[in-house]
């Protein structure tokens, strides 16, 4: 096939920092990449527009046609409807917008909308570290703390969208939720939280990593904290595995850079306090990066795309 007849499938991720497009070819080979800073604080429109000029050039340089765009986006999504249905407090303007009609009009082309947990597990399973397997919980550890289930070779988003949001379910002790809610696995895992547990503890002001870095120089109240951190995420996978018998776990997402200190905090937790089932979850951390979600989105559209025509 001739490069300039060749299909191109795009990948857009709206994080509340940075959105990342890419372009990818029909085998999910990411052909050219960018990023952008996300306006969240200007509404919809801006979110939208930002990503789209960062994908212009891209399509402009590489030989091909475009013939659908995948989002992946933070908060809850209506992914037929192709709305933003709950944001957290980082976005303004973006609970109701119609994403996909945005972009669909923008390009001409076919879009679908996920979240943007969702889609870093599509990435994840179609060419991560996790490829073809079955039943995998997804999980990213970022600004929030996301979610998303991967079961019987499939992705189960449930009725209202919120399969999976294991980030959101209380239990977690009894501090405050960017969401609103109270002792929220995302009060221990997040990047904010690991800082702000952080600053609790000592009164200095530190990022994650910054954190992340004490806490493997010795400092015990860094060690401290990625240590609940860690118990947190293996108390999700837990009930996790109790309710819907996943057997593994892909944990992507900043905070996951931290994995040689965080890694073995999460395996102690599970050794002393394993899943009902008796087998132990495989835990890996995801393999694609910061294209899990874009790579992710445009195998979803990949995937719709190849099954109302058949050939795919």
């Amino acid at each position: 096939m001739r490069t300039s007849l060749r299909p191109l499938f795009a990948g857009i991720d709206i994080g509340g920092t940075t959105t990342q497009v890419v372009v990818c070819s029909d085998d999910l080979t990411v052909l050219d990449r960018a990023e952008t800073a996300t306006p969240a604080r200007e509404g919809g429109t801006a979110m939208i527009g930002a990503a789209l000029d960062a994908l212009a050039p891209l399509l402009a340089r590489t030989p091909g046609h475009l013939v659908g765009a995948g989002i992946g986006a933070a908060g809850v999504v209506d992914s037929a409807g192709g709305r933003i249905l709950v944001a957290s407090d980082s976005f303004h303007g973006w609970a109701g917008f119609a994403v996909t009609a945005a972009v669909e009009d923008a390009l001409g082309v076919p879009a679908y909308l996920d979240n943007d947990v969702n889609a870093f597990l599509y990435g994840e399973v179609n060419g991560g570290a996790v490829r073809d397997e079955a039943d995998v919980l997804g999980m990213t550890l970022g600004t929030g703390v996301g979610g998303a289930l991967w079961t019987n070779g499939a992705l189960y988003a449930g009725p209202h969208g919120a399969a999976g949001e294991i980030g959101h379910i209380p239990g977690f002790g009894d501090l405050p939720c960017s969401c609103g809610g109270r002792g929220h696995l995302e009060t221990l895992a997040s990047g904010r939280s690991i800082a702000a547990r952080y600053a609790d503890r000592t009164g200095q002001e530190r990022t994650a990593r910054e954190v992340a870095e004490a806490a493997v120089d010795g400092d015990e109240d860094a060690r401290a904290v990625y240590r609940a951190a860690g118990e947190g995420i293996a108390r999700a996978i837990v009930i996790t595995a109790g309710v819907a018998d996943i057997t593994t776990v892909v944990v992507g997402g900043g905070v996951a850079g931290a994995w040689p200190l965080l890694e073995p905090f999460i395996q102690s937790a599970l050794a002393a306090d394993p899943p009902v089932s008796g087998h132990p979850v495989r835990l890996v951390r995801a393999a694609l990066s910061s294209d899990a979600v874009p790579v992710g989105a445009a195998a979803r559209v990949r995937g719709e795309l190849g099954t109302r025509s058949g050939t795919m």
